[in-house]
């Protein structure tokens, strides 16, 4: 069985990573809880790149925002779809949902990912 990665890429404005940095800190013990075996959420800190096409450039960054590259690991696919079916319900997830998403869910890039290489 090979281990499978949800893995999603979003613009945050600077000024919101104290607020995204929380929401995210509540998602990753959701979903550690529900048994994700790994959740790391990281900020760019050098996204500008001299090949291919930087996250900045794909995502569009407007002055003042950031990259937030982020990853949720698990057994397999099968196992990913029980761990979030949990986690979108566990009533923690959503204690904020009354204030904005700290930042535009329009522009973020998501996807599943079977593990090719583990080194």
């Amino acid at each position: 069985m090979k281990q499978y990665v949800d893995g999603y890429v979003l613009a945050v404005p600077k000024k919101n990573l104290p607020a995204y940095r929380r929401i995210a800190q509540r998602a990753g013990k959701v979903w550690r809880k529900h048994g994700a075996l790994d959740y790391k959420e990281c900020v760019g800190e050098d996204p500008q790149t001299k090949w291919g096409i930087s996250f900045s450039r794909a995502l569009r960054l407007k002055p003042g925002e950031t990259v937030v590259f982020s990853y949720i690991v698990f057994k397999s696919r099968a196992h990913r779809d029980r761990v979030n079916a949990k986690a979108m319900k566990d009533p923690s997830l959503f204690e904020r949902k009354d204030k904005p998403m700290p930042f535009d869910m329009k522009r973020m890039v998501y996807g599943g990912f079977q593990v090719l290489v583990t080194a």
